[in-house]
């Protein structure tokens, strides 16, 4: 059975597209976080080469000059303490600066070398596309972004149309700053969350409908794209397993597709390398520079004190949950730069109202308490990942995880607690808080990266009086 989609969805399914490219234009070059690794990684790519070499402790390739000067030289992310301002003249000379850039240069992108080029397969086809058409490297930079953005928006519009029921839980998450902030970017993390939306609709299609042809074919495809994505975001399928009955192939058909999913990420990491590609990192406990540690190696520490990992995984959660949480809703930058405080609550008064609209079905307790395990279950998975290829060795605590790591998760989530029926109210108080939010998130980011400008110090903002923090951006404070 599958609940058709309203009006009212596929006008909010289209604010979101809006959103998105908005913000293709207004996050300036390299602002979305590990942008610049990404932008690399994607031109590479581009140039027909999908493996990067080590060089000493550096992992990279050699790119052209012009491109490592655009992220080098004319939009750098170095923290500096010192506020940050963008406006129109730094386009305007980074367009023309090409010429005086020949040659080429080793790029360092340890922390995307191994990811897989499925990831950066729209990115890279704008890059090309925009040198096809004769644009500077910064024109080809937008040409990449606003292609990846399509690409994301084309993967959640085909979730939104599978999706058996219980829209409003995937245009919530969609509806949070973070996804279109993301999306409007050449973060990998549009292919990434677009698949993560896919493959849990058809997952919960085929669980709700049956299997045929197209189902089965979408979810064979749909499992190694989630695992060359991220691998722990494979168990996401489970969602739409079910007790066998009799003739009933779906169970099996789900199973098959992770299995084939996991077949693709095995065989993807042995291709390149695993987690061996190490790269600093500040610590997160103690300030300093320290290196991540080979996944054999902190997989041994695990091994060795299993009860001792869970109470790091334990107090790890506890202690990052409120950052999760502010950063699923939204920092903008490289997660400097909050939203007036009563964007959160907003936050959350649009996706409570949008599990309130209901899911238009029955579900069963056993199937909503499923849900949650599958959620909770790759949300661990997320940090163990982290701790494994993300951490100094032995370290009694997780780094590098970020709130945005479990977008793909929350739909499902939210589906957990839909009722049947939806409460009285609840469709419009949706459409409005979540209208109201990409309103406010444009106009910080619009006033924050080109107008007010902002700080970062230690990827934390500025502050002084809470009167000023519930209503403005935090460069405001």
């Amino acid at each position: 059975m599958a609940v058709a989609a309203t009006h009212m969805q596929k006008w909010l399914l289209a604010l979101v597209c809006v959103a998105t490219m908005s913000f293709v234009l207004i996050t300036p070059p390299f602002q979305a976080p590990d942008e610049n690794q990404h932008y690399m990684k994607a031109l590479l790519l581009s140039e027909g080469h999908v493996m990067a070499e080590q060089r000493g402790e550096r992992i990279g390739a050699e790119l052209p000059r012009s491109a490592l000067d655009l992220h080098g030289i004319d939009f750098p992310t170095e923290v500096t303490g010192e506020k940050r301002r963008f406006a129109k003249p730094m386009l305007e000379q980074a367009w023309q600066a090409d010429m005086a850039r020949p040659g080429r240069a080793f790029a360092d992108f340890p922390n995307v070398a191994n990811y897989a080029p499925t990831l950066y397969t729209p990115g890279a086809a704008g890059l090309l596309l925009g040198d096809e058409l004769g644009l500077p490297r910064l024109g080809s930079f937008y040409a990449g972004r606003i292609v990846n953005a399509l690409a994301g928006l084309i993967l959640l519009a085909f979730a939104f149309c599978l999706m058996p029921f219980g829209r409003n839980a995937l245009l919530a998450t969609a509806l949070l700053p973070t996804f279109y902030f993301q999306t409007g970017s050449l973060s990998p993390d549009a292919v990434i969350n677009g698949v993560g939306f896919l493959a849990l609709a058809l997952a919960l299609r085929v669980m709700a409908m049956g299997y045929n042809t197209a189902r089965s074919t979408g979810l064979m495809i749909c499992g190694p794209l989630l695992a060359l994505a991220k691998g722990v975001y494979l168990p996401l399928m489970a969602a739409g397993l079910q007790w066998p009955r009799r003739r009933d192939a779906g169970p099996w058909l789900l199973l098959g597709a992770m299995a084939f999913g996991a077949l693709a990420f095995i065989v993807w990491m042995k291709m390149s390398g695993g987690s061996q590609a190490l790269y600093h990192i500040m610590s997160r406990k103690t300030g300093e520079t320290v290196m991540t540690a080979p996944l054999s190696a902190q997989l041994a520490v695990i091994l060795a004190d299993p009860v001792g990992y869970v109470r790091t995984l334990a107090s790890s959660v506890v202690e990052r949950t409120p950052v999760y949480g502010l950063q699923i809703v939204c920092r903008f930058g490289w997660n400097a730069i909050l939203l007036p405080l009563l964007a959160y609550p907003l936050a959350g008064l649009m996706m409570s109202a949008a599990v309130l609209n209901g899911a238009g079905i029955r579900i069963g307790m056993g199937r909503r308490l499923w849900w949650l395990a599958v959620a909770i279950g790759t949300a661990l998975l997320i940090e163990t990942a982290m701790y494994l290829t993300g951490t100094p060795l032995g370290a009694d605590f997780i780094q590098g995880t970020q709130g945005r790591y479990f977008l793909p998760l929350l739909p499902l989530a939210l589906l957990a607690f839909m009722p049947e029926r939806g409460v009285h109210m609840a469709r419009p108080v949706f459409a409005g808080a979540g209208l109201l939010l990409l309103l406010v998130a444009i106009a910080s980011a619009y006033d924050s990266f080109w107008v007010h400008g902002f700080v970062t110090a230690d990827g934390m903002p500025p502050h002084q009086r809470l009167s000023d923090a519930l209503l403005l951006p935090s460069p405001r404070w």
